[in-house]
């Protein structure tokens, strides 16, 4: 457990150092779409994920296998750079909670909170706009939704926001009738 709290605070102090960076030469938007990319290839991926976590490999084939993602991806100057000190540094496998805290201080910098959704089908423009506004109405910030379908769930939705989770599922319900009628 000590190894993810050190985890989360050197992607934090990294996360920091490269979103003051973005800000001071204005490659936010550039930066902030090439970590999502990164992102969806880390989930993508198990070599990657291999390649950043094990420590078999070196920092310098961390460092050269970065550098080929990169450019295969087009990722931009300011990104590639950051990979190479990541690397170079032996932080590598802390990456992924690097993009989490850079996503969240982008966030923070732009007034919007991200709100993680899972239905059991997918959501209709109408029910995500009655969402999106019920959000913005409850936190008095803009909502960045991030949907996933989870027919587990049988209906209604979940609701993440940060730390906090809203359980509006069929599923949790069927569940707490289910221990109520145990402990009658």
């Amino acid at each position: 457990m000590a190894d993810d709290s050190r985890a989360s605070d050197v992607g934090a102090r990294y996360a920091r150092a490269l979103f003051d960076l973005c800000l001071e030469t204005g490659v936010l938007d550039t930066v902030e779409a090439d970590l999502k990319s990164l992102k969806g290839m880390i989930a993508e991926s198990s070599d990657l994920r291999i390649l950043l976590s094990s420590p078999r490999f070196s920092g310098e084939d961390k460092a050269n296998g970065l550098s080929a993602i990169a450019r295969r991806a087009e990722l931009s100057d300011t990104t590639t750079r950051f990979l190479g000190v990541l690397a170079a540094n032996r932080r590598a496998s802390a990456l992924g909670p690097i993009i989490a805290a850079f996503e969240r201080l982008v966030e923070t910098h732009r007034g919007v909170i991200a709100a993680h959704v899972t239905t059991a089908v997918p959501l209709s423009p109408t029910q995500s706009d009655t969402l999106s506004s019920a959000l913005r109405t409850a936190f008095g910030k803009d909502p960045l939704i991030e949907t996933h379908v989870d027919p587990a769930i049988l209906g209604g939705l979940r609701v993440r926001v940060g730390s906090r989770l809203y359980d509006a599922s069929l599923k949790s319900k069927l569940d707490s009738l289910k221990f109520a009628l145990k402990r009658a």
